[in-house]
């Protein structure tokens, strides 16, 4: 068993919100459908010849920006629909993720119609999510790939946005990496790096080990690649507080084994490890927001690979429960 106290950081921050400023921001008003006189009852006459010159009438998902007397930005009418989304989907703030990456370099707030501007924030910095760290080479992205618009969020709520949205960011740049650089042991780098940024508690058990620690099927699936497999286990919080535990599947690739998947099938088996992505990202949550829990993270890290020592189909192996 080993243990760290590696203090590098976990993840980037996603740089998609702006706090209040004297500067003014550009609102974004809510329209649900041709009916909602909620923002369009404040504009101009030329703002209002300017919306019916666009037939804009608040469809789902439509924008249309509006410009001041000298070119400047002055708003953007941003459509709902007339609600057909409705739960279980969840509300219609949410379809504001469409907008995050069209608008023009700009500091921008929620006007005018929100509902819930807490879903509305949220779906902004999840919408504006790009994975850039193998495009040219390790070039920062150019504007055209990456506009700098930014949401400026109240106090109100914004702790919970931010932590949300950056622990998304960072479980979503695991997944997308190429299993070459996340495997084994760069999950368990994650982890560590996640452990040391809220000051957790981490061990992990690698290897041979799992058979001694009597945890032979992680063992049994991840034998076969010169990648070790390993146990992740993170704990957080006070002794005695209510219990949690999360637990992610973190195959970094699965060829299937000797039963070998068809290339269609194989082509995204990176993406496998998504489960232990998933639970490390609400474990990031969860500790950012400083809920009062015990929180253990569970995270079985193999490559599933093939080598002789690989295990066969209708193989029987002992679990740790004996079974």
């Amino acid at each position: 068993m080993t243990t760290s106290n590696d203090a590098s950081q976990w993840g980037r921050e996603a740089d998609v919100f702006a706090a209040a400023a004297t500067d003014r921001a550009v609102p974004i008003h809510a329209v649900r459908g041709a009916d909602d006189d909620t923002a369009l009852a404040a504009l101009t006459e030329s703002d209002r010849r300017w919306v019916a010159a666009n037939a804009f009438r608040g469809a789902a998902k439509s924008h249309l920006v509006l410009a001041d007397g000298e070119g400047s930005l002055k708003a953007v009418l941003f459509g709902l629909g007339t609600g057909e989304r409705g739960e279980p989907c969840g509300p219609d703030e949410l379809l504001l993720g469409e907008l995050a990456r069209k608008l023009p370099a700009s500091r921008y707030c929620l006007g005018e119609g929100w509902r819930e501007p807490q879903a509305a924030a949220l779906a902004w910095g999840l919408g504006a999510y790009r994975f850039y760290a193998y495009k040219g080479a390790g070039k920062e992205p150019t504007d055209g790939e990456r506009k700098a618009a930014h949401l400026v969020l109240s106090d109100a709520g914004r702790e919970r946005v931010e932590a949300i949205t950056n622990a998304i960011w960072r479980g979503r740049d695991l997944i997308n990496t190429p299993a070459n650089h996340m495997g084994p042991a760069e999950l368990e780098a994650a982890a560590r790096a996640l452990a040391a940024r809220h000051n957790a508690e981490i061990a992990v058990t690698v290897g041979d080990d799992l058979e001694t620690r009597n945890l032979p099927l992680i063992h049994a699936v991840g034998r076969a690649s010169p990648r070790a497999p390993r146990l992740i286990d993170l704990t957080w919080g006070r002794s005695d507080a209510p219990r949690i535990t999360v637990i992610g599947k973190g195959v970094c690739f699965d060829t299937g084994g000797l039963d070998l998947k068809p290339a269609a099938a194989m082509r995204l088996m990176k993406k496998d490890m998504g489960g232990a992505a998933a639970a490390m990202a609400l474990a990031d949550m969860i500790m950012e927001l400083r809920l009062d829990i015990r929180l253990r993270l569970l995270v079985p890290a193999v490559e599933n690979a093939v080598s002789g020592n690989a295990f066969r189909p209708g193989d029987i192996i002992k679990s740790r429960q004996g079974l």
